[in-house]
């Protein structure tokens, strides 16, 4: 029997394949850090299962393939005929009955307490962040999703963007079988970031790959801007080994520009992007105290894990409390080869005075 949606809370890192590395990771958290204190807001995922079984709809699956055979995807405007064909054809084939049903009601579980509550929807690929390929951010993000038709709106478009131009061509140049790759949605609660600040975090220098710092930056209103690098976000170098003694470990801070801030937006738009004020922009966003939870935050995950972790956070304006929006591997320094090159002197040079 197929299971169609399941709650963060039931899901872990074993779960991987049913519901993709960030789903499985949301779930692994609430599960087993939030003892530790680590907060996550609450939500649910549909399942690569149900996805397949989308796919296997009126042919649809035999279609994609079709057009996906033969195609060069450095022929970029062949690319863009075909991915446009293929998000059409998804979007035109409706979400098999079972899946809509759990979806509604996994959604009247999760807004019981908050009717107009307002969600994130994001993707979750069961090949994501492998470690020798990032499927990461290549699919559709949709924020401040409010009542259910939308996010059944807001599933059936994540959907059609494992096909969008970019991911297509991703694929293909990673030698890896679209077929193979399937698509689990989260549909996540919102924190109030757009009064507060957010940003990402990485439990490593991202320059230097040096390990005993955690990396912070912040920016002011929802995080993606910091994730697309649209907006220039204050930068904090924690040390972790001052940090676990106890001592002032905030190393280094630098202001950034931070001149704009994505909040919720109103007239049916989801989401606006506003002009900060030069008055908090010349303002660091984060505290002394919330740039070290960050960081105690951040290695109790690491430690959890294993490994260095990006790691996304939002901090609600409402309530000031710091909540961890997703955690995954990081894939770039701690991949990368260290090797260390060793000179030496031949010969004695001459003494030319003592």
């Amino acid at each position: 029997m197929t299971r169609y949606v399941v709650a963060f809370a039931d899901v872990g890192m074993d779960d991987v394949a049913l519901v993709g590395g960030k789903n499985a990771s949301l779930g692994e958290m609430i599960g087993k850090l939030g003892r530790l204190g680590i907060a996550v807001p609450d939500g649910f995922a549909t399942t690569a299962d149900a996805f397949r079984e989308f796919l296997r709809q009126d042919g649809l699956d035999a279609e994609i393939h079709q057009l996906l055979e033969s195609l060069d995807v450095d022929d970029t405007e062949e690319l863009a005929r075909r991915g446009a064909a293929i998000r059409a054809k998804i979007k035109a084939t409706p979400l098999p009955a079972p899946l809509e049903q759990a979806i509604a009601d996994a959604w009247r579980t999760l807004a019981a307490d908050d009717p107009g509550l307002a969600v994130a929807i994001r993707s979750s690929a069961t090949a994501e962040d492998l470690p020798e390929a990032s499927f990461a951010g290549q699919q559709e993000t949709l924020l401040n999703v409010c009542g259910l038709d939308a996010v059944i709106a807001g599933v059936h478009e994540v959907y059609a963007s494992l096909f969008n131009d970019r991911a297509i061509a991703y694929r293909v140049h990673q030698d890896f079988d679209h077929s193979q790759v399937a698509l689990s949605v989260g549909v996540q609660r919102m924190v109030r970031s757009d009064l507060g600040a957010a940003g990402v975090l990485f439990t490593l220098d991202t320059e230097s790959g040096f390990r005993d710092v955690v990396f912070i930056t912040a920016a002011y209103g929802l995080g993606e801007t910091v994730v697309q690098g649209s907006v220039n976000p204050d930068e904090y170098y924690v040390y972790k080994p001052a940090l676990e003694a106890g001592r002032t470990s905030i190393i280094r801070r630098n202001l950034g520009s931070k001149a704009h801030k994505l909040v919720y937006g109103d007239n049916g738009e989801r989401v606006k992007l506003l002009e900060v004020p030069l008055e908090e922009r010349n303002r660091f966003a984060l505290a002394e105290a919330d740039i070290e939870s960050l960081a105690r935050q951040a290695l109790v995950i690491e430690k959890h894990y294993g490994r260095p972790m990006d790691i996304e956070w939002g901090k609600d304006g409402r309530t000031g409390e710091l909540y961890i929006l997703q955690a995954r591997p990081e894939t770039v320094q701690s991949q990368r080869v260290q090797s260390t090159v060793r000179f030496s002197l031949k010969e004695h040079g001459r003494v030319l005075a003592k």
